[in-house]
């Protein structure tokens, strides 16, 4: 009698570990699944940059500065680390250089008109506001994750499987808004 007490109080300890485990293991491939999301809007966003950049060359050809700085934000932004942290340093610097090409639509009311321009900045406020959303979910699902990690007993099992903390996606406050669509 007392054996089969102890051997159901070790199936429950046992279950009670995998289950714990087990949704560890589906949180950090939340967080996993929401980085990769992130990572997929942000090159949408940087395969949008070149035609944007030629659309703007026809129009403001001594702005080649500008134009220069945006080609080199995407480069960098290419070249980062797949990290949230160099990946929000490169996405802050990126999103700076493009309300600079914005800014430019103003002093250049024939590209303003374009349609082409103006295509490419709506697809690009598009994905801006995607980036957002997938950065907001990549950042509540890094929560979940460290909440899990942080409280008993999953912090037991945490330790044991070696489960780690994993970085929030934070952004400058000037790049969580999206640039300015204006008609």
């Amino acid at each position: 009698m007392i054996l089969l007490l102890v051997l159901a109080i070790v199936a429950v300890l046992l279950i009670a570990v995998v289950v714990l485990y087990n949704s560890l293991v589906r949180s950090r491939n939340t967080v996993d699944n929401a980085w990769s999301q992130i990572e997929v809007q942000l090159k949408r966003r940087l395969d949008l940059i070149p035609n944007l950049v030629e659309t703007v060359k026809g129009y403001a050809a001594h702005e080649q500065k500008t134009l220069d700085a945006v080609i080199q934000a995407r480069n960098t932004a290419l070249a980062a680390p797949a990290a949230p942290g160099p990946q929000a340093t490169a996405d802050n610097a990126l999103v700076g250089t493009l309300r600079q090409v914005f800014a430019l639509s103003e002093a250049y009311p024939d590209l303003k008109a374009n349609q082409n321009f103006l295509a490419l900045q709506e697809e690009l406020t598009a994905t801006e506001s995607r980036v957002a959303y997938a950065r907001q979910f990549y950042n509540d699902s890094v929560l979940g994750f460290h909440n899990r990690l942080d409280t008993f007993p999953t912090v037991l099992i945490a330790k044991l499987g070696n489960f780690t903390r994993r970085e929030f996606f934070e952004a400058e406050p000037q790049a969580q808004t999206p640039p300015s669509v204006s008609f």
